[in-house]
This record gives structure tokens, C-alpha cells and sequence, in this order.
């Protein structure tokens, strides 16, 4: 059974620094993308960043520079690590990998449609 478990959200103010943590199981995850998205009250799910395979990362404009993904297939873990937080990163931020190949991993992002596997979501306050 393929499990996501997110960790490591909370409440910063403008310019700090947080670091998310995805546990993930179930799955040959070393073949697969992954990546986080992000969801802010009343608006779109959105993209963060993705990681292939190889390591290989994408990112949103809007978080190039300021946000790091990395992933450890040793211990299973996916990590976001945010720097220079804005209050426009307010967001429930969940870990996600497709049901799927995709390469490259971005347009995975722009598919709602896309089957995906979900965390629960980690919430991130960034306050001004």
C-alpha cells in the first residue's frame, strides 16, 4: 500500500526558513517523479517542485532560489527545504508522486487529471 506522511510544517515570519519532510512506502519510488505541490485558501493546487529519477529538479517560478528538493532513497525521504519564506508561500503543502512515469517530471504538475498519490498535507504560515 503506497503511503505519503508529511512533517515539518508551521508558522514563520517573512524571510525565515522551514524544512518539510515527506516518509513514503509502497512503491518502486526510484523509477517514479516526485515532487510537492501547494494549495493556499481559495486558490488553485499549484506545483512546487519535482525530482526525477536521477535527481534531476524543477521548480516553480515563483520559488526558483529560494526553495530546495532533495530526495534520500536510503531512508525514503522527500524534502522541501524553504528559505527566504514570503507571506505568499502561505499554503497547505502536500507531497505527491504520479501513478505513472512521466519524464520529464514537470508537466506532471499541469495534469490535474494525472493519477497521483497523495500525503495528507503539512500546513506552512508565513507571517508578515
Amino acid at each position: 500500500q503506497v503511503q505519503l506522511m508529511e512533517s515539518g510544517g508551521g508558522s514563520v515570519q517573512a524571510g525565515g526558513s522551514l524544512r518539510l519532510s515527506c516518509a513514503y512506502s509502497g512503491n518502486p519510488w526510484r523509477k517514479y517523479c516526485m515532487g510537492w505541490f501547494r494549495q493556499a485558501p481559495g486558490k488553485a493546487r499549484e506545483g512546487v517542485a519535482t525530482i526525477d529519477a536521477n535527481g534531476h529538479a524543477s521548480y516553480a517560478d515563483s520559488v526558483k532560489g529560494r526553495f530546495t528538493i532533495s530526495k534520500d532513497n536510503a531512508k525514503s525521504t522527500l524534502d522541501l527545504q524553504l528559505d527566504a519564506l514570503k507571506p505568499e508561500d502561505t499554503a497547505m503543502y502536500y507531497c505527491a508522486s504520479p501513478q505513472n512515469t512521466w519524464s520529464p517530471c514537470w508537466p506532471w504538475t499541469e495534469r490535474e487529471e494525472a493519477p497521483t498519490y497523495w500525503g495528507q498535507g503539512t500546513q506552512v504560515t508565513v507571517s508578515s
